[in-house]
């Protein structure tokens, strides 16, 4: 029971808070379409009948969270059981092209962080050079850079999953850069004195000393390097909507005024971030333990 009050409660707690904080903006926020309609049909409406209005509208500018649920349950659980999961409407489909990109962009974004971070950390010509650059580089906004490469790439007959894929690695990669520098530094002077009194060359250093100790901080760089990669896909999305995507139902959404749909969308993305990442504290904890830094 003392599990629940220090790790489950507080998490119901704020949960519920945001829920509550949700329903009274929407009401604030819809209150004016509400009083206005009962103006056109020259009705008064009372305080609970405004309250149940701004609940249901059709296209609200923020819709109650059971309007989200609710549609959410008709884009996948209701469309998997009439056979439809892969329909062009279903939340499923559109999430399966978006999870395609971000993990090939978290996997390639990965990939030119460790070895950057490697580099970086063996050569001071590297580390004087290319850290500035790769810090520089994260000062461009992601929302300027993406329709450049999608417009460019398809003007060379790149298009698809690659675009999207490069976006996310673009966002991914740094937080593994600047997580692996600091673990492939962890390791401290006594224990870098200690594998040369044992004459190891500097790769046996980096491989029995410095990329273990790097584990717990390249894990960490991953689980924000995943949900940048998922934000990278989306952005990437936004601009190419024929292809579909979370992203571009965002942008059909907003098209249309479908503010139930964009929402619909965007927590389903929440819910794909927090599971990616779950995942990877899922192997973390699997790694970590294995190498007898964890219980």
């Amino acid at each position: 029971m003392n599990w629940f009050h220090h790790r489950i409660l507080p998490i119901l707690v704020v949960v519920a808070a945001i829920f509550a904080l949700w329903y009274v903006g929407s009401i604030g926020l819809n209150a004016r379409w509400a009083y206005d309609k009962a103006k056109r049909a020259e009705i008064s409406l009372s305080f609970s009948e405004m309250v149940a209005d701004t609940w249901s509208q059709e296209k609200p500018k923020l819709p109650a969270p059971h309007q989200v649920a609710a549609e959410i349950w008709k884009t996948t659980g209701d469309m998997a059981i009439n056979g439809r999961m892969f329909s062009k409407r279903s939340l499923i489909y559109h999430g399966w092209i978006t999870l395609s990109a971000t993990v090939l962009g978290f996997v390639l974004g990965s990939i030119l962080g460790i070895l950057l971070a490697v580099g970086i950390v063996h050569n001071r010509a590297m580390d004087m050079s290319v850290m500035p650059w790769i810090i520089a580089s994260q000062t461009i906004p992601i929302i300027a850079i993406a329709p450049m490469v999608i417009v460019v790439l398809n003007a060379v007959g790149i298009s698809g999953l690659l675009p999207k894929a490069i976006i996310s690695m673009y966002l991914s990669f740094f937080p593994v850069v600047v997580g692996m520098v600091k673990g492939l530094r962890s390791a401290d002077q006594m224990q870098i004195d200690q594998m040369r009194t044992w004459f190891a060359s500097r790769p046996q250093t980096f491989w029995k000393l410095r990329l273990p100790g790097s584990m717990p901080y390249l894990f960490t760089s991953l689980k924000v390097a995943m949900a940048a990669a998922l934000v990278g896909a989306i952005v990437a999305e936004l601009p190419i909507n024929q292809n579909g995507g979370l992203g571009a139902r965002m942008l059909v959404g907003s098209y249309y005024g479908q503010t139930i749909q964009i929402w619909s969308a965007l927590i389903a993305a929440a819910v794909l971030a927090a599971c990616l990442v779950a995942l990877i504290g899922v192997i973390e904890a699997m790694t970590l333990r294995r190498m007898g830094m964890k219980r």
